[in-house]
């Protein structure tokens, strides 16, 4: 078995919150993250496929059709954009880095396996001192 990471970057907005609360308790719960007026993040995210070399081909994808991918499924769709209020996939969540990640892997987890790898963990950085890994159900 080998893993293989791609780094990939995206530049989002968003605003945590739970539309069932008022300004001032999410304020409360989430801070200076649910401010109203939104704050964005530069994010580095690592997605990481798993599987056995190809011995006709001497790997285990392709790595520009996985850089395809990602663009076409996650980095396009959020790059610039606002979490909460743009981004088809994301649509309904609570915008955390954790629920964001969870929406890239159901994004990524089928295009992947049609490569022939398996999808082993996306890793998200919202910040240089805060990251985010999901590695499956």
């Amino acid at each position: 078995m080998i893993y293989l990471t791609r780094r990939e970057r995206f530049s989002a907005a968003h605003r945590m919150f739970n539309p069932d609360l008022g300004d001032d308790e999410n304020l409360e719960l989430y801070g200076q993250c649910s401010n109203p007026g939104w704050h964005g993040h530069n994010y580095i995210l690592y997605v990481t496929v798993k599987g056995d070399i190809d011995p006709e081909l001497g790997y285990l994808i392709n790595l520009k059709r996985l850089k395809d991918i990602i663009i076409e499924y996650v980095i396009t769709p959020l790059d610039h954009r606002n979490i909460n209020t743009q981004v088809p996939f994301t649509s309904g969540l609570l915008a955390s880095t954790e629920n964001i990640a969870v929406a890239i892997w159901n994004q990524l987890y089928e295009p992947v396996k049609k490569e022939g790898a398996e999808l082993h963990s996306v890793k998200i950085a919202e910040t240089e001192n805060n990251f985010v890994e999901y590695l499956g159900d």
